[in-house]
């Protein structure tokens, strides 16, 4: 049976500024003339990246923002329900997981500019793929504050409390 801290030491994991554990693994060779996808970058980008995400019990990842699109794949452990405020203001609920029939997904699409974090649905571990496209790059990573989150989205209050400091 495996375990989260299996996973953080075979794939060489480290803490996340966000919360939980992180490998960037994969990077594409080829570059991207950011100016032509979106003028808010301040230089060129690999066309993707990858990392393995991992949280254990306890662990959240915290509401961040990306200027890049981001996808979520499912790997292995208990499901992780993600929370999305869009640029409506609206929140959106998404489970990651393998159990479709539950409602689950193996595969989510977090847009970019959208504020998001996530949770485990239940105890143990629960490992994902995390690939953004134009490539990450942690100037492009604002990790957002509790005080501001509150005055922008009162109506999201339980949830900005517990996925933000």
């Amino acid at each position: 049976m495996f375990t989260g801290k299996y996973f953080v030491e075979k794939l060489n994991m480290k803490e996340h500024p966000e919360g939980g554990y992180y490998n960037e693994c994969l990077k594409s060779k080829d570059i991207i003339d950011a100016s032509a996808v979106d003028s808010s970058f301040d230089g060129n980008r690999k066309l993707w990246t990858s990392i393995y995400f991992l949280l254990k019990d306890r662990d959240v990842s915290r509401f961040h923002r990306l200027k890049s699109d981001e996808i979520w794949y499912f790997h292995s452990g208990v499901p992780m329900v993600i929370h999305i405020i869009n640029k409506n203001g609206e929140l959106e609920r998404v489970k990651l997981g393998l159990d479709i029939e539950r409602g689950e997904q193996p595969q989510v699409l977090i847009p970019k500019g959208c504020i998001f974090g996530a949770v485990m649905d239940g105890t143990g571990y629960s490992l994902a793929g995390c690939m953004v496209a134009p490539g990450f790059e942690f100037g492009d990573f604002e990790l957002l504050e509790r005080e501001e989150l509150l005055r922008e989205y009162p109506q999201h209050e339980l949830i900005i409390k517990r996925l933000t400091k």
